[in-house]
């Protein structure tokens, strides 16, 4: 009676295991396809931004091919396009002074750009961030007035020539 159980117990793992097999192998095709059918959707808008980069490129460089050593995309901080991007802002804020803070800051200008203008604003804003606490920016709304006390002191030090400040990175270790 124990021989008759053990070999009616064998034929149904095997089964159970290929029926299991089979449901996997199912899914991975449909997962499969479902990725592929996703994919030549998606691929064409890249394709479509990448020669759209390509024309700007070339735009950009008054038509002239680029050297096959470059590539990648133009950096943002032209003279062209009146950018200013500011050295990384690396500082301990004034409470706790365990915390360090790494700031990273992009000036648009009204007209050309002044390096004068920049790298004194750069100082005022290192100068700033090590007065401010961590409790006075920790959350969505402490980081909005950062970004406003900075754009106040840019606005005064650069006398209306700095349109825009861009943060670029903020980082709090």
């Amino acid at each position: 009676m124990a021989d008759a159980e053990e070999t009616e117990g064998k034929p149904k793992t095997k089964s159970a295991m290929l029926i299991m097999g089979a449901g996997l192998l199912a899914l991975t095709v449909l997962g499969a396809g479902g990725g592929w059918f996703v994919g030549t959707m998606i691929a064409p808008n890249v394709k479509s931004a990448e020669q759209a980069e390509a024309a700007a490129e070339t735009v950009s460089a008054g038509g002239e091919e680029k050297p096959e050593g470059e590539g990648g995309l133009p950096h943002i901080s032209t003279e062209a396009n009146n950018v200013v991007q500011l050295e990384p802002i690396t500082s301990n804020l004034a409470y706790p002074s365990e915390n360090w803070i790494r700031l990273e800051v992009a000036l648009l200008f009204n007209g050309p750009p002044d390096v004068k203008v920049a790298e004194d604003i750069h100082q005022d804003i290192l100068a700033y961030i090590r007065t401010v606490s961590l409790q006075q920016i920790e959350g969505p709304r402490g980081f909005q007035y950062l970004k406003d006390d900075i754009q106040e002191r840019v606005d005064l030090r650069s006398q209306g020539r700095v349109s825009k400040v861009m943060f670029r990175t903020f980082v709090i270790e």
